[in-house]
């Protein structure tokens, strides 16, 4: 009988985040598209012999309670199944933390899919991403991995089949964190005047047309983010001048992406920024889910 199940929790990116409208219920309707990369946590999760729920991490800024979102991910899926089993779930921080790369959102949905299998509970991809929205708008996408065109709160998806895959990417995250409400409670929908095109980043995507996508990528969020933090604009800047074909903001922030034309030019702007920056990556975009 399985006792631990070990899961690579990868993040994501967003390549593009337009903010639509504030909805009756507080949320804000969003049209993105996200691509889960390379960069993971390791999940280890293991069966109790009690029904307590216990999380441990090697990161000393997330919080082991109740508070924290893979708990919660635990509790609301034995909830829902019905069971009052316990588990120990470990989570080795390789994501930064507060970061806009869904490290948290990725760290529930692993655990999701882990219990899903460790329990037996024989509950579908899409009825693991039903429960995951109900934790966080980004944990039905962490679910479904790849790419995909996201509308709602975040949590109604549509996958994209890219024509090209294992881009590489740079990504730097200066040392700051964000608050995500904080920026969307800043952010004036009427002053938005650049808008990213959704449509034509799709269409880009599933063609292959790398200098497509770089042209119709945006994020609404950078202006406010950007405002408060300018070192995000000249992470962006250096890393075009260190020959990335573009950068862009992930999510509300800090972290910053480029997008690289090969490995070569990829290691070229890692090896220059990481003289500038502590937190910076080289990874390609992946589409193969939680394994």
């Amino acid at each position: 009988m399985m006792k631990q199940i070990h899961l690579k929790s990868r993040a994501k990116i967003n390549l593009s985040l337009d903010v639509l409208k504030k909805r009756d219920d507080g949320y804000y309707e969003v049209e993105m598209v996200m691509q889960q990369i390379n960069l993971y946590d390791n999940v280890y999760i293991n069966k109790r012999d009690d029904n307590q729920i216990k999380i441990a991490t090697n990161c000393e800024y997330i919080p082991v309670n109740a508070s924290n979102i893979a708990y919660k991910a635990a509790d609301r899926l034995r909830k829902t199944a019905g069971v009052s089993k316990g588990v120990d779930i470990y989570i080795d921080k390789k994501i930064p933390v507060s970061a806009g790369l869904a490290g948290g959102s990725s760290n529930a949905a692993a655990v999701l899919e882990g219990l899903n299998r460790l329990w037996d509970l024989g509950l579908s991809k899409n009825e693991l991403m039903d429960i995951g929205a109900n934790i966080g708008a980004d944990v039905p996408f962490c679910i479904l991995g790849g790419t995909a065109l996201a509308k709602g709160r975040g949590e109604k998806l549509t996958a994209i089949k890219p024509a090209i895959r294992n881009i590489w990417i740079v990504l730097a995250k200066p040392p700051i964190s964000i608050s995500t409400g904080e920026i969307y409670r800043q952010l004036d929908l009427s002053k938005i005047t650049d808008r990213p095109d959704t449509t034509a980043l799709v269409d880009a995507v599933e063609r292959g047309n790398i200098y497509d996508m770089l042209d119709n990528m945006g994020n609404v969020l950078e202006s406010v983010t950007e405002a408060k933090h300018p070192i995000i604009t000249e992470i962006k800047r250096k890393m075009v001048e260190y020959n990335c074909l573009g950068s862009k903001m992930s999510g509300s922030g800090p972290t910053v992406f480029g997008i690289c034309k090969n490995y070569k030019r990829a290691k070229a702007t890692y090896r220059h920024l990481s003289l500038l920056y502590r937190q910076v990556y080289m990874v390609q975009t992946y589409n193969g889910g939680n394994r």
